[in-house]
């Protein structure tokens, strides 16, 4: 029936499971050395995945409190933080907080925004609007800050000899870092700008395809889809620069020094 969605059973899902061991066997045949890892990554998606469909299911049920929503929503924020961090090859100190901080404060600003001003569901925690929505700006963060922050201390620690010389001369800490910034803030956003650039031309997105798959107009699913990306654009955008321009300070002082110590080796 149109608009009726589509249950899927065990042997459907084994199914499609069986798609991921003929690619399996196809690293095995080619020596990729792949298959053992993408057996891994399936298992652990499977089973992430089920643990979430328990979470929620029990998040959703009705009569839920608020605090509940805010308190797995701290949770997500706190470890986007820490993946976002984790995916640096040069770390400062200092490092983790700043990307923690960037990642809550950009994202509940922009989810703040989403559920206050531009969905406004009743309540303003509904969880079936709260949650995803959160995680999809959160997502959008941790690439936008992972990416930022690691061309960031690559580009000042590799270009320490060009700062360095700027400082000497008499330039600003923010005029001899304005090219590493630029080029990191530049860095971040650009996975969000691309994704921008083919939406609907190259690309489904996901939030779009699953709201077509449960028989939601079309329209209706291309306008929260349009408000998604603009919503993740910004996310993408403040959370880069605010992370880059926290390890600017960190990293070049008041005093117009470069501080290369507070590297970590």
């Amino acid at each position: 029936m149109p608009g009726q969605l589509i249950e899927l059973s065990v042997w459907q899902i084994g199914l499609a499971a069986s798609l991921v061991v003929a690619s399996a066997g196809i690293s095995l045949a080619l020596q990729l050395g792949l298959h053992g890892r993408l057996l891994w990554a399936s298992v652990r998606c499977v089973v992430q995945l089920v643990l979430l469909g328990l979470m929620l299911r029990w998040i959703f049920a009705p009569g839920r409190q608020w605090y509940v929503v805010v308190s797995l929503g701290l949770a997500m924020t706190l470890i986007a933080g820490v993946v976002a961090f984790g995916r640096n090859e040069r770390r400062y100190a200092g490092m983790l907080l700043d990307a923690v901080i960037s990642v809550w404060a950009c994202s509940w600003l922009i989810a703040g925004v989403a559920l206050l001003a531009v969905v406004r569901p009743e309540p303003w925690y509904e969880p079936r609007y709260a949650i995803p929505l959160l995680g999809m700006i959160l997502h959008s963060t941790l690439n936008g800050i992972a990416l930022g922050l690691n061309r960031f201390t690559r580009e000042v620690y590799d270009r320490r000899g060009e700062i360095e010389t700027l400082l000497a001369l008499g330039a600003t800490r923010r005029e001899a870092a304005r090219g590493p910034i630029q080029e990191a803030v530049r860095t971040g956003m650009i996975p969000t700008i691309n994704a921008m650039m083919v939406m609907g031309i190259v690309t489904l997105p996901g939030m779009m395809t699953g709201q077509l798959l449960a028989g939601v107009d079309p329209m209706q699913a291309i306008s929260y889809q349009i408000v998604i990306m603009f919503f993740l654009a910004a996310a993408s955008a403040l959370a880069t620069s605010g992370v880059v321009l926290l390890g600017y300070r960190r990293l070049l002082s008041a005093d117009h020094q470069l501080l290369l110590e507070r590297f970590q080796q």
